[in-house]
């Protein structure tokens, strides 16, 4: 393993490549890391135009990533594009990375509400509690009363 040396200074461009080989960022975030580390916003503008034309940082690819992992642990289509549009992705490029996710949301609502209340679901406050679980979750309000009905009809059918 190789040693820093303290004398010479990481370039925006050296610490954008640092960044980047650990993980996806937007071009807002890590012009913020850039900027924490002492680079001032020119030099982290050319470096991050740089690290852009060069295909290593990229807003879709980014925009992917985040969307997949959100969906995947829970959150619904409202949070993700918040999310998206907090770390400066375009509304546009926000709706045409949720377009190509294929997620089947009615269903992801259920199966969360499934894992995570089961039986209580059986109740009017156990199902009060659940919507406002999915509500926060990012979920939009046909989709959750589409979710608390299915478990509701579920557990009757399972009362037979």
């Amino acid at each position: 393993m190789r040693k820093k040396d303290p004398a010479t200074p990481r370039s925006a461009y050296q610490r954008g490549i640092d960044l980047l080989a650990r993980r996806e960022y937007s071009q807002r975030e890590l012009c913020q890391r850039l900027a924490a580390r002492g680079h001032d916003a020119s030099e982290a503008e050319a470096a991050l135009g740089e690290l852009t034309a060069h295909n290593y940082q990229s807003d879709a690819r980014y925009a992917e990533m985040l969307t997949r992992g959100r969906a995947a642990q829970g959150y619904g289509p409202r949070r993700i594009r918040m999310e998206l549009a907090a770390q400066g992705i375009t509304r546009a490029r926000a709706q045409a990375v949720m377009d190509a996710l294929d997620h089947d949301w009615a269903q992801a609502a259920a199966d969360l509400l499934r894992r995570r209340y089961g039986a209580s679901l059986r109740t009017a406050d156990g199902r009060a509690r659940a919507a406002q679980f999915l509500l926060r979750r990012g979920f939009d309000a046909a989709t959750v009363r589409s979710a608390t009905r299915t478990e509701l009809d579920e557990a009757a059918d399972g009362d037979d």
